[in-house]
């Protein structure tokens, strides 16, 4: 089915406590992208969040980001209005991560002393069914936060993993782990109920799964056979990217590296359940960096720069072999952007998921180009722009004189009428209509280019590590919207 959908991450959204979340606003912007016409709604990773904010470097591959609870909705014995009206925070245009730690987190530590026996047995039930995951995770984090220490810096026994000791520490912790568990609760019960409620307008959630995990993770630290660590369960070698499009120097990420031949001994069991777990919580799954499953850059753990890095072999083929006893047709989306070659290609035809086309990386004066939308197959998803690039008004401003008529001509724009933002943009309505008139079966547009807004409201600058994921939207910005405009795009070309 042709359909479009937006690109905007759950914190962006309005909302009184320094970000967006899981409530009345979340199912509120559902009901106005359906009544738009759209069918999906791209919501970027939504797990814990890692170093300088990112969703893209959590400290969990599985656990949620407790920042998106909704806490207005929590029963009055748990949090009254009073404390929640003093958990506000009045930052309407920027996620004020230092405020909404603070506050949320006093706020869900309250409604935690105050649970009954009723929330105990929920949570023991939600428990139960996610122990494969949560309970190293709960346990992670009371340890993390007794001894104010990443796990690399534990007492020898309890990094090492010593049943006895994890059992006397457990043991000690109980309060702690328990308002973890508590704290995850409240997450995934609030978002299935999202989802449920988006499904229900049809719309389909798109999430986001990033394809390495942070050192300092409950994963590495109960999973230390599945990465590549030495003797002292220190990275040996850690994951980036050459240089490309987004960095001239090349991108060194950090993240420990996957040890694939213990993981294929064990039938991939870990990234196995992983991809299961992304399968559940959305409609659609991204896999980012989906071409470091067939090559990876590799970069030693000593080394300065990403450029002292070299390609070697994933898992290919064999991990969806190993997927497939548990699942049919999973619905995956494969982001294959910057240094594909032919071996990629090959690998992504073979899976059989779609990638994914970007209009700015066309105009690179080769007709070959396989982002320009005549070059689309119907099996991909294409976009205007992603989260990693500038806003595509934003672009056209940055481009030198030359490149930017080259692509007003393409989109039919003329040279004097470009350049306004907002509701009447026509740069922005072209790019969005090219993509629309295309064979790709999904098409996707950022908020910023549904309302023809420029690079300040960017979302992320790849290789920047401050300053990013902090864009939100107002209910006023949806006054940016043409919807006439998009209603009548989307069923001129068969997305309704």
């Amino acid at each position: 089915m042709r359909k479009a959908g937006v690109l905007l991450p759950i914190s962006s959204l309005p909302g009184e406590y320094g970000t967006g979340d899981f409530g009345a606003v979340a199912r509120f912007f559902t009901d106005y992208i359906s009544d738009l016409g759209f069918k999906l709604w791209q919501i970027l990773p939504i797990g814990v969040l890692g170093p300088g904010n990112s969703p893209y470097s959590g400290y969990s591959a599985f656990a949620g980001n407790a920042l998106l609870i909704d806490i207005s909705s929590l029963p009055d014995a748990l949090l009254t209005e009073a404390e929640k009206n003093e958990a506000k925070i009045n930052s309407p245009y920027r996620v004020d991560y230092f405020g909404v730690r603070n506050n949320k987190g006093r706020a869900l530590r309250l409604a935690f002393s105050r649970i009954g026996d009723a929330e105990k047995e929920a949570i023991e039930s939600f428990r139960r069914e996610n122990a494969y995951w949560l309970d190293d995770y709960a346990l992670y984090m009371a340890i993390r936060e007794k001894t104010g220490k990443d796990w690399s810096e534990w007492d020898s026994k309890i990094r090492r993993r010593d049943k006895q000791a994890l059992a006397e520490i457990k043991e000690e912790l109980k309060e702690s782990v328990l308002y973890y568990e508590f704290e995850q609760y409240l997450f995934y019960s609030q978002w299935a109920e999202l989802k449920r409620y988006a499904n229900s307008r049809g719309i389909e959630i798109f999430g986001d799964m990033p394809i390495y995990v942070s050192y300092n993770s409950p994963d590495v630290w109960a999973n230390p056979k599945c990465f590549l660590l030495d003797k002292e369960l220190k990275p040996e070698r850690v994951a980036g990217v050459p240089p490309d499009y987004f960095a001239k120097e090349g991108q060194l990420w950090g993240n420990p590296l996957y040890d694939y031949k213990y993981m294929e001994k064990h039938g991939y069991d870990w990234f196995v359940k992983r991809i299961l777990h992304n399968l559940k919580m959305y409609d659609m799954l991204r896999i980012d960096h989906f071409r470091g499953l067939h090559e990876y850059w590799s970069v030693d753990a000593a080394a300065k720069t990403a450029k002292e890095g070299r390609w070697e072999k994933g898992p290919g083929m064999k991990l969806w072999e190993e997927l497939a006893k548990h699942v049919t047709d999973p619905q995956i989306v494969a982001e294959d952007l910057g240094i594909i070659d032919d071996g990629v290609r090959e690998y992504l035809k073979k899976t059989g998921f779609p990638g994914m086309r970007v209009l700015q990386f066309a105009f690179d004066g080769s007709k070959d180009n396989p982002h320009l939308p005549y070059n689309y197959d119907k099996n991909i998803v294409a976009y205007t722009a992603t989260h990693d690039n500038d806003t595509s008004l934003g672009w056209l401003y940055s481009l030198d004189q030359g490149a930017r008529d080259d692509v007003l001509d393409f989109i039919d724009v003329g040279a004097f009428e470009w350049g306004a933002g907002g509701k009447h943009c026509k740069s922005t309505k072209a790019m969005i209509k090219a993509i629309s008139a295309s064979s790709a079966d999904t098409v996707v547009f950022p908020m910023q280019d549904l309302t023809g807004y420029g690079s300040d409201t960017r979302i992320n600058i790849p290789g920047v590590a401050e300053g990013n994921w902090e864009f939100r939207i107002t209910l006023s910005t949806l006054e940016d919207v043409d919807a006439d405009f998009l209603r009548k795009t989307f069923n001129r070309y068969g997305r309704v």
